[in-house]
């Protein structure tokens, strides 16, 4: 046996990617079907700002031009999800603004209440993501380091040849 891993003719990581963001779209939709974020949940959401079907203001995606992560925690309205998107507003610098977000643009999804993180692939181009700014729209805690046996999740899908 020589020790290669031979190229699958199934495409296990997309597969993977995909039922990975239909997590988020079930806990978004949960939470827009009920009003309002059960307890101490609150959710930061990184998304590509110039993926397919992503619609942000122009001086969001100037200001962010590769990733930018929201926050949904105490002030957001008119949560909206479907299959393959979902839309929200938020105020950035006091000035009210709708986003929608394809699942597919979404990179990062992380709820600190409970300690539970996905991430997910993204392709990047020869240089990798700009620098970017933190978002506005809600201050983020400080955060906790991740401990052995916490509810992240990380996948990394790494072809070895």
């Amino acid at each position: 046996m020589n020790g290669t891993v031979p190229d699958s003719m199934i495409p296990y990581d997309e597969i993977v990617q995909e039922a990975l963001r239909a997590v988020v779209g079930r806990v978004l939709g949960s939470v827009a079907q009920t009003g309002g974020l059960p307890g101490s949940h609150h959710f930061y959401i990184t998304f590509k700002t110039h993926g397919a079907g992503v619609d942000i203001p122009q001086r969001l995606i100037e200001r962010f031009p590769d990733e930018m992560t929201i926050v949904l925690q105490h002030r957001f309205w008119d949560l909206k999800v479907d299959g393959e998107k979902f839309s929200v507003g938020l105020s950035f610098n006091q000035v009210p603004a709708t986003l929608t977000i394809p699942f597919s643009a979404i990179t990062g999804f992380h709820d600190p209440a409970v300690n539970f993180e996905l991430r997910f692939q993204a392709q990047e181009g020869p240089d990798g993501p700009g620098p970017h700014d933190e978002a506005e729209n809600d201050a983020p805690p400080a955060a906790a380091p991740v401990e052995d046996g916490s509810n992240v999740v990380s996948v990394d899908f790494k072809r070895k040849k």
